[in-house]
């Protein structure tokens, strides 16, 4: 099969900071207007390519998903995987591009294109884009692995990846670079919230607040109990449903059905608010694929929840 490949022009010092950064598992390519990013589908690659006078490609890593988020968002999911040291710092950044005065700039979104498996190459490993990219370009160029310029990047990115006497393999470089094929994303914490919020279109499923700060994506299941990082495994929820979902104190049957435990009002003696909402059905994502998985649902019920 022939995927897309994008190349994209990328800031020197974005790139320095997140190479710095050990262990790395996601990564927030973002553009400091809130553009719409449709270059790609999920599990094809986006790979850096410095500015003049380097102009060559870096690194890169899987897409996974794009959005457009609060600044104060994609800080919160993802802290210095933005390729800055600071919220302040990425402000000041994007107010600059944008030429917008601080004085005066209230708060800003912008556009998030989150990457998984992110890889940065040692400057040995560097490679040029193909003999067709121009200078002029300074966003992105996509190339079809169904074509001899996209097969050549292909192949470079394998090249670039397998390891030689004297220089290791980047992780994983041989189980992701084979032929060309969609490589499944492995969603991170930040890349998980993100998914989440856009896929219940920013809403809470139980109390259907809309106040995107006070919003959380839950895990069914959690991370540390065996849980993924994975769509079906999030419902996005109030942050105090949040709180009382991960402690037993409410949780959501497999008929997608709200229940809230009789603990609250004996630990408690109140939760009124929550009872009114004992029984009704949470919103779903329009996507039935990404609806929550039954066996994760069942595991709260039963291993959780606190009856």
């Amino acid at each position: 099969m022939s995927v897309k490949i994008v190349v994209a022009v990328t800031d020197g010092d974005w790139f320095g900071q997140l190479s710095r950064q050990p262990n790395l598992t996601e990564v927030n390519f973002w553009s400091p207007s809130p553009k719409t990013f449709r270059a790609l589908q999920p599990g094809e690659l986006l790979l850096f390519k410095l500015h003049a006078p380097i102009n060559m490609i870096v690194g890169g890593g899987v897409f996974a998903s794009s959005s457009i988020m609060p600044l104060s968002l994609a800080w919160e999911a993802f802290g210095v995987a933005n390729g800055v040291a600071s919220v302040a710092e990425m402000r000041s950044h994007i107010l600059r591009y944008r030429k917008m005065d601080p004085a005066t700039a209230g708060p800003v979104e912008i556009g998030c294109r989150i990457l998984t498996q992110p890889f940065f190459l040692p400057e040995g490993r560097w490679f040029p884009p193909p003999a067709s990219w121009s200078p002029n370009i300074v966003s992105l160029r996509g190339y079809s692995t169904g074509e001899p310029e996209g097969i050549g990047l292909w192949k470079a990115i394998h090249e670039a990846m397998t390891p030689t006497v004297t220089q290791p393999a980047l992780p994983e470089a041989q189980a992701r670079y084979g032929e060309p094929t969609l490589i499944r994303p492995r969603l991170g914490q930040g890349a998980f919230r993100l998914v989440v919020t856009d896929l219940y279109d920013r809403r809470c499923a139980i109390t259907k607040e809309r106040t995107l700060p006070a919003l959380e994506a839950a895990h069914i299941r959690p991370f540390a109990d065996g849980g993924e990082h994975t769509p079906v495994n999030g419902i996005l929820m109030r942050r105090d449903v949040h709180s009382l979902f991960d402690a037993g104190y409410v949780t959501v049957t497999r008929e997608h059905r709200f229940e809230v435990s009789r603990r609250i009002r004996e630990e408690f003696e109140n939760g009124r608010h929550y009872y009114e909402l004992h029984g009704s059905e949470i919103a779903l994502p329009r996507a039935t694929a990404a609806r929550p998985d039954p066996d994760a649902l069942r595991w709260h019920n039963e291993c959780r929840f606190l009856g």
